[in-house]
């Protein structure tokens, strides 16, 4: 069995995709206290998302933030301290080795767990060969969650699909993020590479990462606390 965050809210990430802070807090409201812990991406950095993770962290929530930094070593060795810093509790760059040693010397002695970034949800073999990689989506996940795990950083996000895989080769304490997180029977939208929150948690998954199942549903609190309850049951089954 891997570690279980001591809250079940803390294995529930809810993706705050939106284009501006206002709607952000609107969503963020609405779900009060079933939900702990936020990632803001790109969309919502640049519309103000640094500003809105200061409030959240000083509000008692947990911030992912999904930067997906790429970029010379010490550049990224600043900006993950920078982040660090903020009280950041999650945050993102690419499973290149240079990058993640990097983030690894800038997130040193601080509690914020630096995830690499193996290949998007979004991804399949046709768009891997499109970009020039010659493995496979299983071969080159693999080969950067054990690059990740050399680096020293926290783990790595991957699809639901390839967690049991980087479980396998990584440490029981590894962590593996995973998004393209779908309840049965949702919309899969832009997404390949997916499973339910109970697929993802059986395949050694720590956290999962949900966005429009719950922030697009009729009622985002309900979409949220059904998903934390098949968490709750599937957290139990592999105990």
């Amino acid at each position: 069995m891997t570690d279980t965050p001591a809250d079940i809210r803390d294995r529930l990430i809810v993706a705050l995709d939106f284009p501006n802070v206002a709607a952000a807090e609107a969503l963020v409201w609405q779900l009060g206290d079933a939900v702990s812990f936020y990632k803001i991406g790109l969309e919502l950095t640049v519309g103000g998302g640094l500003d809105l993770a200061a409030d959240l962290i000083e509000a008692g929530k947990k911030v992912f933030l999904d930067l997906k930094m790429h970029d010379i070593g010490n550049t990224v060795e600043r900006a993950v301290a920078a982040a660090a810093e903020r009280g950041v509790s999650i945050l993102t760059v690419h499973a290149y080795p240079q990058t993640m040693a990097a983030a690894a010397r800038g997130a040193a002695g601080s509690k914020l767990e630096v995830l690499g970034v193996t290949v998007l949800t979004s991804y399949d073999a046709a768009d891997l060969a499109a970009a020039g990689y010659s493995g496979t989506v299983e071969e080159t996940v693999r080969r950067r969650a054990m690059q990740a795990q050399e680096a020293g950083i926290a783990g790595v996000i991957c699809a639901p699909t390839d967690a049991a895989m980087v479980r396998a080769a990584t440490s029981p304490t590894f962590q593996i993020v995973t998004p393209g997180v779908r309840p049965a029977g949702a919309d899969v939208g832009d997404q390949k590479r997916i499973a339910t929150p109970a697929a993802a948690m059986a395949a050694g998954a720590n956290r999962i990462v949900v966005g429009r199942p719950i922030t697009a549903a009729a009622a985002p609190a309900e979409a949220a606390a059904a998903i934390l309850a098949e968490l709750t049951q599937a957290v139990g089954e592999t105990a």
